[in-house]
C-alpha cells in the first residue's frame, strides 16, 4: 500500500511538472503574462503624466477604487490599484484562457486519449490540470504585483503605508498586506477556473472552449451591474472580487472577504464535479 502510494504520488508529481513545463513553455502564456505585466507600468506612468501636467494623481472624478488617488504619496498603491484595474477583465481573461484549453486543447492536438490511458488516471490527469491552472493564477497576480511594485517604486516615493482606515503602518507590513492582496486575488479565481476546465471537457475545440469561458466571464459580469438583478449578484462569482480592498483596512473587515472565498469554493465544487463526471465518462476513442 505504501509502496503504490508513493507510486502514484511520483506519477502525479512528475504529471504536474510536466503539465507546469508544457503550460508556460506556451507562447500564449507568455504573452498573457507579458500584457499583464505591461499593464501596471502603463498605469504607472499615466498617473505621472497626469501629476506632472497638475492632475490629482489618478483621482479621475471619483473613479476606481479609493487608494487610487494615493499613487504619488506612496508607489506601492500602484499594486493595489493595478490589482483592481487587471481584476474585472484582464487577470480573468487570462485564467479563462489557460483553464479553457487545458483539456480541449489536449484533445484537439490529439494526445488527449493517450493521457486517459496512462497510468495517471482520468481523475488524477485532472487534479493536475486544475493544480496548473491554479499555478497560473498566482503566477500571473504575482507577475502583475510585482511589475507594479517595481514601477511605483520607480516613479513615486515609497515609505510607510496609510491604510484606507487611516492608520499609518510600515513599509515592511505594506508589502506583507500586498502579498496577502495577491494572494486573495488568486483565490478569487478558483471558481472561473474550475467553470473552464468544465468548459474544457465538453468539447475537443481548444479555441471553442476558451470563447465560451470568456464569453461567460462576460455574460456574468454584465447581470452584476444590472440593478434589476441584485438579487441573483451575491451568488455570481465576480460579485465579491474587489473585497481584496478590505485588508487595506485597520482592522481588517472579513464579511466580503469570507464571502468571496465561500462563493469561489462552492464554484469549484460544483465545476469540478461536473468536469470529473465529464471527463470520466468521456469516450476516448471518439
Amino acid at each position: 500500500m505504501d509502496r503504490d502510494g508513493r507510486t502514484g504520488g511520483r506519477r502525479a508529481s512528475g504529471l504536474l511538472r510536466s503539465e507546469l513545463l508544457t503550460t508556460f513553455r506556451r507562447w500564449r502564456t507568455v504573452a498573457l503574462l507579458g500584457v499583464l505585466a505591461v499593464i501596471p507600468v502603463l498605469v504607472g506612468i499615466a498617473v505621472k503624466i497626469e501629476t506632472a501636467d497638475g492632475g490629482q494623481g489618478g483621482g479621475g472624478g471619483g473613479q476606481g477604487p479609493a487608494f487610487i488617488s494615493q499613487i504619488t504619496n506612496n508607489g506601492l498603491f500602484l499594486v493595489f490599484t493595478s490589482l483592481a484595474a487587471t481584476l474585472p477583465f484582464f487577470l480573468p481573461m487570462a485564467v479563462g484562457v489557460i483553464a479553457g484549453d487545458s483539456v480541449a486543447g489536449e484533445a484537439n492536438a490529439g494526445t488527449l486519449r493517450y493521457l486517459l490511458v496512462a497510468p495517471a488516471g482520468r481523475t488524477r490527469l485532472l487534479l493536475v490540470k486544475y493544480a496548473s491552472t491554479m499555478v497560473f493564477c498566482l503566477v500571473a497576480t504575482l507577475v502583475v504585483a510585482g511589475f507594479a511594485l517595481a514601477a511605483g517604486a520607480a516613479l513615486f516615493p515609497v515609505g510607510e503605508v496609510t491604510l484606507l482606515s487611516g492608520t499609518t503602518v510600515s513599509f515592511g507590513e505594506g508589502l506583507l498586506r500586498a502579498l496577502a492582496i495577491a494572494v486573495a486575488v488568486a483565490v478569487s479565481l478558483t471558481g472561473l477556473a474550475a467553470l473552464g476546465l468544465f468548459v474544457s471537457t465538453l468539447t475537443n475545440s481548444g479555441i471553442a472552449a476558451m470563447a465560451a469561458t470568456v464569453g461567460l466571464l462576460l455574460m456574468v459580469q454584465i447581470v452584476d451591474t444590472v440593478p434589476q438583478l441584485h438579487a441573483v449578484q451575491p451568488y455570481l462569482f465576480p460579485h465579491y472580487w474587489l473585497s481584496f480592498a478590505d485588508l487595506l483596512r485597520d482592522p481588517v473587515y472579513w464579511d466580503e472577504l469570507v464571502r468571496n472565498l465561500g462563493l469561489q469554493a462552492l464554484y469549484t465544487a460544483v465545476f469540478g464535479s461536473a468536469a470529473w463526471a465529464r471527463l470520466t465518462s468521456r469516450d476516448i476513442t471518439a
